[in-house]
């Protein structure tokens, strides 16, 4: 979901950093609206955009691009690499989309400074204590981007996701192969000693992932969601850019792809959400979206990968998901070691951050970093991954 952030996935911040903006980015000069219902206004009513739904048909490689009809879509992407000597890198890139109005409400002609959609880019870089945050945003419509004529946008044939210079791209050229299997991602800001940024290839070792029932994740006991897909399985290798030094590096990436117009319920106010990669090839992806659930208590959901890429949702007494300590980031207290438990499985989890400040000081700020995942019973090392806060 990171997700906004946006998403679950990755819970994505785009619905209150979009809206607010929105006067700046079109030049109509009307006072912002209110704030809208839900974490980042993400459970505003969205009358005229299609809902994301259980049973929605997806079809490839239509749907890696975008979905105009729907309100919020976002690409995200996460990756925990190390350099020759093992030393710990980890990087974001994200691209987020979110439309005005519904189709049938648009103006015939719009002004020069109208937007149907808004675009908004992140990227960042970590290694030990250092942590460099980017951001960029742009304007555009609902007809079919072209790299060459607009400033952001995603295409499906061929697979590209751009806001100026920062890139997403398949490197697939057989059309019979998934776009997705291999990319190309790149994102640089700053300058001199102050740059930082990377260019990456991405090759999937297993298949496209869909959460939740066939691709709908809900977030809410009343049934709000999103279509959630996810590639997991991505190995990594290319270069990092940091304090203006340059270094080769490798490892694992975790993209994840989800498109709705209402993702949450109007009581939830944030989401705590894991990407992790077991050492044993399982992958694991899990969030607690703080409230919408039974009884007014958190709403809680996942899915366990297997290293074919068999998917099962994880529900009800499935996952326990428990804040053990919490630690001063930005000015608030953030919950950056948990416990994880699937009882089923027989798994006790330790996923701690082993660096807290991973602040993301964007203009919808969030945290956002990597996590060692551990044996809660005698510390045994069992994998890695990301986590995800918002809300705080």
């Amino acid at each position: 979901m990171r997700r906004p952030p946006i998403g679950t996935s990755r819970w994505p911040l785009i619905g209150l950093l979009l809206g607010s903006l929105l006067t700046l980015l079109t030049g109509c000069g009307e006072p912002a609206p209110p704030p809208a219902e839900g974490f980042a206004g993400l459970g505003s009513e969205a009358e005229g955009f299609v809902a994301a739904a259980p049973g929605t048909p997806l079809r490839f490689p239509e749907d890696h691009g975008p979905h105009p009809d729907y309100r919020l879509e976002w690409w995200y992407l996460t990756a925990n690499l190390e350099d020759a000597n093992g030393e710990a890198l980890g990087v974001q890139w994200t691209l987020f989309r979110q439309a005005q109005q519904p189709r049938g409400q648009r103006q015939e002609s719009p002004g020069p400074w109208a937007a149907e959609q808004l675009w908004m880019a992140h990227m960042a870089v970590s290694r030990g204590e250092v942590h460099r945050v980017a951001e960029r945003f742009a304007r555009g419509n609902s007809r079919e981007a072209s790299p060459e004529q607009d400033q952001a946008g995603v295409t499906a044939r061929p697979f590209r996701a751009w806001l100026d210079d920062w890139t997403m791209e398949s490197r697939v050229e057989d059309p019979r192969q998934d776009a997705l299997e291999r990319l190309r991602v790149s994102a640089h800001a700053g300058a001199g000693d102050d740059a930082f940024g990377y260019r990456l290839r991405l090759a999937a070792r297993g298949p496209l992932v869909r959460h939740g029932e066939a691709g709908f994740s809900q977030k809410s006991a009343d049934g709000q969601g999103s279509i959630y897909l996810s590639q997991p399985f991505f190995e990594v290798a290319g270069e990092v850019t940091l304090a203006g030094e340059t270094r080769a590096v490798s490892g694992r990436a975790w993209l994840d792809r989800e498109w709705s117009s209402q993702l949450l319920g109007p009581d939830q106010t944030g989401w705590d959400w894991f990407s992790l990669h077991l050492a044993d090839g399982h992958k694991l992806m899990a969030f607690r979206l703080r409230g919408g659930g039974e009884a007014g208590g958190d709403y809680l959901s996942g899915t366990w990968i297997t290293p074919a890429g068999e998917a099962t949702p994880l529900e009800g007494d499935a996952l326990r998901l428990t804040p053990l300590e919490r630690r001063p980031v930005a000015g608030r207290e953030m919950p950056i070691r948990w416990r994880l438990e699937l009882p089923r499985r027989g798994l006790d989890l330790i996923v701690a951050a082993p660096h807290a400040e991973r602040w993301m000081a964007t203009a919808v700020s969030y945290w956002e970093g990597e996590v060692r995942v551990t044996d809660h019973d005698d510390g045994t090392p069992l994998g890695e991954g990301y986590l995800e806060m918002t809300g705080y």
